[in-house]
């Protein structure tokens, strides 16, 4: 955010500068090939299954109003999955490849054959390397034991209300 300090992740990865310089040049939070939705949802998705509460909050606050994501999914990025009825045929497509990768490391053929019918090519590798991009970033912020950021929310509880996740 432009005026703020740096993040705190940034600062963490700054005490190695040639790690800071390759992870800004890597980064993928420009007009790519998806929706900012479809971009949104991959990194929200594979940090919570990462548990990178941290990064996931930094997501919401910054990108969210953008997203434009609802209550109801912002719950769902956390304790839900691709079958609620708040998501879309591409936003569930986006869920089940971050669940995917993150449980398998791979993408079986008929899920494969879902998203070739709705992504380009050039599209599934972005969505591909923005979970391999996150899980990096999960694993340096779970290691790292990095805090949250004060503008930053954390995971939603469960609804009391509602089934568990």
């Amino acid at each position: 955010m432009r005026g703020a300090p740096p993040l705190l992740l940034f600062r963490t990865v700054a005490r190695n500068p040639r790690v800071l310089q390759r992870l800004m040049a890597g980064n993928l939070l420009d007009r790519g090939s998806i929706p900012l939705r479809s971009r949104e949802l991959m990194i929200l998705r594979t940090c919570v299954r990462c548990g990178a509460e941290y990064e996931w909050g930094v997501h919401i606050a910054v990108f969210g109003a953008k997203a434009q994501w609802t209550a109801e999914q912002i719950r769902s990025s956390v304790h839900g999955g691709a079958d609620d009825a708040c998501w879309d045929r591409e936003e569930r497509l986006v869920i089940r490849l971050a669940d995917a990768l993150h449980d398998t490391n791979q993408v079986n053929d008929p899920l494969w054959r879902e998203l070739s019918a709705h992504f380009a090519a050039e599209q599934l590798v972005e969505l591909i390397i923005l979970a391999g991009l996150y899980h990096a970033v999960s694993y340096l912020i779970n290691a790292a034991g990095i805090q949250h950021e004060t503008f930053a929310p954390g995971f939603p509880s469960v609804d009391p209300g509602g089934p568990p996740a």
